[in-house]
């Protein structure tokens, strides 16, 4: 039986970290190589389908692991703490982990453009579960104006290198009740 090792892994992780902050197009699979550790030959081994299935499955892994650090944070409030909290260790860098390849490739690629969907509608029903424990009305149609409130929030932040949108959209999410 062959050895089993992390080198599936590594890639799948270094080619997300990648993505989110550099985005498709930007992101060389030569460089995913070189910071995951990974042997040349590995990549079409481990992802026949190339950069788009690489892309696909790091956007899934990015939005399941995203999804259950946002579960942790209990609420609203603590999720765009944590989305604050990561933009500034990341000097801005890292934001949402699919809305720069979303920006970037999803409507050149179907496969990429339904992950980012997927984790995008994951996202709104989190949204709608936690207006719903807080009594708002009408949750299910507030979630997808708030996710997009939170989207836009994280691209000023990063372009202000401010976490002060996050922060007016948590003061407005607060007066919901």
């Amino acid at each position: 039986m062959p050895k089993k090792t992390d080198t599936r892994d590594r890639v799948l992780r270094t080619a997300a970290t990648l993505f989110r902050a550099q985005g498709y197009h930007a992101t060389g699979l030569n460089q995913v190589l070189a910071e995951g550790g990974a042997p040349k030959g590995s990549l079409y081994f481990h992802f026949p389908g190339g950069k788009e299935q690489l892309a696909v499955e790091a956007l899934q892994l990015s939005a399941a692991e995203f999804g259950q650090e946002l579960r942790t944070a209990g609420s609203l409030d603590g999720a765009l703490k944590v989305l604050g909290d990561r933009l500034e260790a990341s000097g801005f860098r890292d934001g949402c982990p699919v809305a720069t390849v979303a920006l970037d490739v999803a409507s050149e690629s179907d496969q990429i453009r339904a992950a980012c969907e997927s984790a995008y509608a994951m996202w709104e029903r989190m949204i709608a579960d936690a207006l719903t424990a807080r009594n708002v009305p009408n949750a299910n149609d507030l979630a997808p104006v708030i996710l997009a409130m939170i989207e836009g929030a994280l691209l000023r932040a990063r372009t202000q290198r401010s976490t002060a949108p996050l922060q007016q959209v948590g003061a407005y999410l607060k007066s919901l009740g």
